[in-house]
């Protein structure tokens, strides 16, 4: 009986070789174009790779020194105890939010010392370094009490006016403006315009100290009474002469 032949082994010497799919896909035209695309733009892309890597740990760098210099910037706020030191201190960091604060805080002091001429100065200082927010409009209130003081009474009555109108304004900078101007209007013995006002402020902040303090003064300086006609007089009876008798 015929014996049947074995089948040729691949693995032995001689016998024809095939390319096998992992080294048909080494050699893929992908991996090829890959190849090609590292060996002309590589280094360019490491260049890259590097300059992303320095601007992010600038970036932290920079981050770093600002809040160094923002701490460092605090703390010299916080050592700035006297009129002199919150002066110089705004002088150094004009363009810092502190600088206004300082500036105001200067200011105050001047208008408590009467210093109002200062205080007009110092006031206005504040207010174009502040430019907007609560501590900005503080800062025009108080320019408007330290015009009155300082005898100004037409212009700071004015710019209490123009900050109680304004309904863009803060509910408690109109509040307080609306007070002074009524303690204005008290103090010439304008009973009527104390009641305006006080009914104004009502409308605003009805829960304000300051519209409490506006009844009071509307309750010491009331509006004058409407004047009556005095009451006519009583016609008396005619009296009759009786003729006298015989």
């Amino acid at each position: 009986m015929p014996t049947p032949s074995s089948p040729t082994n691949p693995k032995l010497p001689g016998a024809p070789s095939h390319p096998s799919g992992a080294e048909n896909a080494a050699h893929s035209p992908v991996d090829e174009q890959l190849h090609g695309f590292w060996k002309k733009n590589g280094q360019a892309l490491i260049v890259l790779c590097g300059l992303v890597l320095l601007f992010y740990i600038g970036r932290a760098g920079w981050d770093y020194f600002a809040t160094q210099k923002e701490e460092g910037i605090r703390s010299e706020f916080a050592l700035a105890t006297t009129p002199d030191k919150l002066q110089a201190f705004a002088a150094a960091h004009p363009d810092h939010v502190l600088a206004g604060v300082a500036q105001l805080m200067v200011a105050d002091e001047d208008s408590k010392a009467g210093k109002m001429t200062a205080a007009i100065s110092d006031y206005n200082r504040a207010n174009d370094l502040l430019k907007t927010g609560p501590l900005a409009a503080r800062a025009q209130l108080g320019l408007a009490m330290a015009k009155i003081q300082s005898g100004d009474r037409t212009g700071g009555e004015a710019s209490l006016r123009q900050l109680a109108d304004d309904a863009h304004q803060y509910q408690a900078i109109r509040a307080e403006a609306l007070y002074q101007l009524a303690s204005l209007a008290a103090s010439s013995n304008r009973g009527d315009e104390v009641q305006r006002l006080a009914a104004q402020l009502l409308q605003i902040d009805p829960q304000s100290p300051w519209a409490q303090q506006a009844f009071a003064l509307e309750a010491e300086v009331p509006p004058p009474a409407v004047r009556t006609a005095p009451p006519a007089l009583l016609a008396k009876p005619p009296v009759t002469v009786k003729p006298a008798g015989p």
